[in-house]
Parts: structure tokens; C-alpha cells; sequence
């Protein structure tokens, strides 16, 4: 597959200096690039310690223009980092960024557009990613990974399919981070398969007619095989003349169910086009998606149905296991403080030097990357909203319930 996962080990720098590690680093994706979808972020959402050891960087990487934005971007940040930090923390926070510092600004492969790294000298972790979508600068050190950039990305760029054909011809692909992998390729020779010799013209139409429903009967076959399984967004069904409409009809109620739009485009569409036009459709069902969503979480709290709004109702309902959906603005920030030990979580509250609840160390956090990761390690779905008046009054966050 062109998105095959790379894993190698990498040596840490106590490992140079004579000593051996923990246990031995981990670099994903050093020569290929990685879906978000392919990402394990509920793993990543198990990671945390009790103290602020865990950086993560997201930088672009879609031209060498971005080299020196980044460089200046990563060198204000780790000055603003080891302002704040105790001399303990100092140490491990240097020493990560000597393991990463090389990583991030690798040049890049082709189709790549984004960089993603998630790394602890101290608890010998490193991920490397490397997207081909691009992310918005971020440098962030604290108590686990930061994966709310990377959720987000997630939620704009799942997989989806794009079906490209006419009555010869039927390629499928894969969008995956806004890279194609081609999955399938079906052709047929009408005019060897059907010589018109002394036929007269009705004729070969009409056989011409059955030998396009047979291919078209077979691409159906493939599409469902093709898709079975996969956790796609939906398809997009291409390509020039009437054979779509054709196509459509012949697809079983599940699968049709699954196409996100029919557009013409000629069968010699580049790469560039279908990712263009398959993005557009496929950010206009998330769109329509998460309004959906936005509107019942409303409908439920309007009845007295299983919904709640805000940080604290939120937060109580995903630590019990009840929530089903999070539901988020996608600006949503709530400023607060999470004990590191016992996992407590408070809003909008002054920091304490401890946890009153257990005297374990806190951290200042957004509170609403706490509720995603918690939703992530309890298995709730989360769904993200670009705008919406009820939750703009409530925090920007909700939730519907499983009971």
C-alpha cells in the first residue's frame, strides 16, 4: 500500500552517552507518509504521567518557505517553555528537544505537507509523523500528548472513496489525507468484445447496451468488496456522460446510501481534481453531519432527553461511562486545571499548587482537550461542530447519553 506504516528503533541520546534506556524509542513513518486516520490517537490518549514531560509539535512542511517559519516558531516556543519549567523538568524538556530537534525539520517527501511529533526523553517515547495535509503551528509541553490538533484533522480528513468512470473504463481510489491510492481498475473493449461486422445497427446498440450493464454490474461487485470493511466517509461517483446515473441505479440501497455526490469530470481527471472535488463534497456531509448532530443534542435538551450541556455535566457524564457522543465547537477553549494523579478536572478555576482531593500535582490544561481525550479512553464517540448557537452559550461543549 502506498501509506504503509514504517517502524524502525531509535537510540536515545543516554543510549550514546553509554547508558541504556528505559525501554527503546519508538519512530513511526520515517520514509513514508501516514493517514491521520491511520494515527492510533485512542493509544495516544492512554499516555500521561504526572508531570509535564510529553511534547508535541504539528508544523507544515508544504515548501521550503516554511523551514524558517518553523525554526523561529520552535525556538520562541522552547525559550517560553524553559521560562516556566522546575531545573528537574529543564533537563528532560533539553533533552527531548535534542532527540527531535533533527526530526522536525527532515526535508520532506513528495506529498508531504505536515509533521507531526510526539516525544519524552524521559518516559523514551518518540512518534514521528509525517501528513499530507497541513497543520497549524503548535508546540505544546504538558502531562500526555496533545491530540486535539490532530483530532480536529481527523474529523476535516477522513478516508473516502472516489468511483472515476465511463461506459469503458472504472477506477477507484482512496482519499486519504488528501493523498489518492488507487484500489481498483476495471476496463472492457466494447468494440472487440461486440464487431459490428454485417449487424445491423440496432443490433449491435443493443448489444453494446448489455455488454456496458454486465461491466457496470461487475463494478458494483468490486465497490462493495472494495469498500466492505473500510471506515470510509462515503463515495464520490465520477465521470463524464450518463453512465454515473446508469451506475447509480444498479448500486444496492446500503451502498447508495454511502454516495456523497455524482459530478461529471472527464475520465482523464488528474489526481489534483478528484482530490479537490472530493474534499468539497466530503467537507459539505461533515458540515451537514455535525449539524445534525448539533440539532439533536438541542432537540434532547429542549425534551428532557439523554443530552447535557457544558463543561461540568459533560465532564461527569463522560468519567461515568454515560456519554455516547462529545459534542464540540471546534473553537471551544476552556481554560483549568487537572490533578495528575487522580485525574480530577476543574473549570475556570485557580490552579492549587496540589490536588486538594488527593495532594498529587496539578497542571494548567484546556479543559477541553481533558474531555476528548476522556472521551477517546471511554469510547465515545466525538463529533465537531463549526458553529452553533446553543452550544456557543454552554461552553461549546455537550454530549448525548447512552442512558
Amino acid at each position: 500500500m502506498a501509506f504503509e506504516l514504517q517502524q524502525t528503533l531509535f537510540t536515545s541520546r543516554a543510549h550514546l552517552d553509554g547508558m541504556e534506556p528505559e525501554e527503546e524509542f519508538r519512530k513511526v513513518g520515517d520514509l513514508s507518509l501516514t493517514p491521520v486516520t491511520e494515527i492510533d490517537i485512542k493509544e495516544l490518549a492512554e499516555i500521561y504521567d504526572e508531570r509535564d514531560v510529553y511534547l508535541s509539535v504539528y508544523l507544515p512542511t508544504a515548501s521550503g518557505e516554511e523551514e524558517s517559519l518553523n525554526r523561529s516558531f520552535v525556538r520562541s516556543r522552547e525559550k517560553a517553555i524553559e521560562e516556566v519549567l522546575s531545573r528537574e523538568l529543564i533537563e528532560s524538556f533539553k533533552e527531548t528537544m535534542a532527540i527531535v530537534e533533527d526530526l522536525l525539520f527532515w526535508k520532506s517527501i513528495p506529498g508531504e505537507r505536515g509533521r507531526i511529533v510526539f516525544a519524552s526523553a524521559l518516559t523514551s517515547l518518540l512518534h514521528v509523523y509525517r501528513i499530507g495535509i497541513e497543520p497549524d503551528r503548535t508546540m505544546v509541553l504538558n502531562s500526555s500528548p496533545f491530540l486535539l490538533p490532530l483530532a480536529k484533522l481527523r474529523d476535516d480528513y477522513m478516508d473516502y472513496g472516489v468511483l472515476l468512470l465511463d461506459s469503458r473504463e472504472a477506477r477507484l481510489f482512496c482519499i486519504r489525507s488528501d493523498v489518492p491510492e488507487e484500489m481498483g481498475h476495471l476496463s472492457i473493449d466494447l468494440m472487440n468484445k461486440h464487431k459490428k461486422g454485417g449487424w445491423s445497427q440496432m443490433r449491435f446498440n443493443r448489444l453494446r447496451r448489455g455488454a456496458i450493464k454486465s461491466f457496470l454490474s461487475e463494478v458494483v461487485d468490486d465497490l462493495q468488496e472494495s469498500c466492505a470493511g473500510q471506515e470510509m466517509r462515503g463515495i464520490v461517483i465520477a465521470g463524464p456522460g450518463e453512465v454515473k446515473s446508469q451506475l447509480l441505479e444498479m448500486l444496492p440501497d446500503e451502498m447508495e446510501k454511502r454516495v456523497l455526490g455524482v459530478v461529471d469530470l472527464s475520465i482523464d481527471a488528474s489526481q489534483k481534481d478528484l482530490i479537490e472535488i472530493g474534499d468539497e463534497l466530503a467537507l459539505e456531509d461533515e458540515r451537514t453531519r455535525s449539524t445534525e448532530r448539533a440539532e439533536e443534542l438541542r432537540s434532547e435538551i429542549l425534551r428532557g432527553g439523554l443530552a447535557v450541556l457544558g463543561v461540568e455535566a459533560t465532564k461527569a457524564a463522560l468519567a461515568e461511562g454515560r456519554a455516547n457522543v462529545l459534542i464540540l465547537l471546534k473553537d471551544a477553549s476552556v481554560p483549568g486545571w487537572i490533578c495528575e494523579r487522580c485525574q480530577v478536572i476543574e473549570a475556570r478555576k485557580r490552579q492549587p499548587e496540589t490536588c486538594p482531593t488527593c495532594g498529587g500535582p496539578t497542571s494548567a490544561v484546556d479543559v477541553v482537550e481533558e474531555l476528548y481525550e476522556l472521551a477517546e479512553r471511554t469510547g465515545a464517540e466525538v463529533e465537531f461542530v463549526e458553529e452553533d448557537a446553543c452550544l456557543a452559550s454552554s461552553e461549546g461543549v455537550g454530549a448525548l447519553l447512552r442512558y
